[in-house]
């Protein structure tokens, strides 16, 4: 994930070329370690025929800005934690609060294979989630079982990243998105949900919101929940620099949030507030971080 470094040449999405001075080189470090970055990207798939996603898609654009997807995976655990099954499986199958960077790491790793790996590298990372998601079963508080591959479910995580990741970079993104591109966007996202045998996956934003909109009646903030709420908003990352930019970058992700999911969440978002301070803030904030971690660039490949 976030693939960044020096120029690629040949590539369908490139690095802008970077001056890697020790100064540039050591805040690019810290500013990954700090989200659970420790790891090198892998070699990006630059072969049209055998890469999983398109190699001039939107998606490997929407993904490559390290400081937008922040904010859209903030976004996306928060409207996540309102299906009371979804976090009953992370409640009693995970330790995310004992190591909450190692959950990251898996993630971004995940959306970088699928987003810019090869369609083997891509399908073995599915098979791994998949079999790892096959043990994640079990009693929610209600009584009602619930079992992590089941499509239903799927489809809900799936339509919460990809509303998120694509609402950030709406709102805070490099470059401006065209309708068509959003609604391109969530096509490209549709194959993963298929392959991860997610419900009848959406493949333009209207059908999106629509799917998000149809599960409301299955939200509410259980109790793990609640507790998964604190947890991120509180914020799980040491040093004075980078809880303050967390706590720009979640009050960020609450205002892409649907005014309903704020509600039962039970968080606030002043208006003036927001325009006055978090969204000037948030956009000078991205400014930083894509200045030590350059996005990747969208390239169209001839037909």
């Amino acid at each position: 994930m976030f693939y960044v470094g020096e120029a690629n040449d040949v590539g369908m999405v490139r690095r802008p070329d970077v001056d890697w001075s020790p100064f540039r080189k050591k805040f690019n470090l810290r500013i990954r370690h700090a989200v659970g970055l420790t790891q090198d990207p892998p070699p990006m798939c630059e072969d049209p025929s055998s890469s999983y996603m398109p190699v001039d898609g939107v998606a490997r654009l929407v993904h490559g800005d390290l400081s937008t997807m922040i904010i859209g995976g903030l976004g996306s655990l928060f409207l996540q934690m309102l299906h009371p099954y979804a976090m009953a499986g992370v409640a009693q199958h995970s330790r995310y609060q004992n190591d909450a960077l190692g959950r990251l790491l898996q993630t971004a790793n995940f959306i970088g294979h699928t987003t810019y790996g090869s369609t083997t590298r891509a399908h073995l990372d599915i098979e791994r989630v998949l079999a790892v998601h096959e043990a994640v079963r079990g009693v929610a508080d209600d009584g009602v079982a619930y079992y992590a591959n089941d499509p239903h479910l799927l489809a809900w995580v799936h339509a919460c990243e990809a509303s998120m990741f694509l609402a950030a970079y709406q709102r805070y993104g490099r470059v401006r998105l065209s309708a068509s591109e959003a609604n391109d966007y969530v096509g490209e996202m549709a194959q993963l949900a298929r392959d991860l045998g997610g419900e009848d996956p959406p493949t333009t934003v209207a059908q999106l919101w629509r799917q998000i909109n149809s599960f409301r009646p299955e939200l509410r903030l259980s109790a793990d929940g609640r507790e998964a709420r604190s947890f991120v908003a509180e914020g799980f990352v040491q040093g004075w620099s980078q809880t303050r930019a967390h706590r720009f970058a979640v009050r960020s992700s609450y205002g892409i949030l649907p005014d309903w999911a704020r509600e039962q969440l039970g968080v606030t978002v002043s208006p003036l507030v927001s325009r006055a301070l978090v969204t000037p803030a948030t956009h000078a904030l991205c400014a930083v971080v894509r200045r030590f971690v350059p996005p990747t660039e969208r390239v169209h490949v001839a037909r």
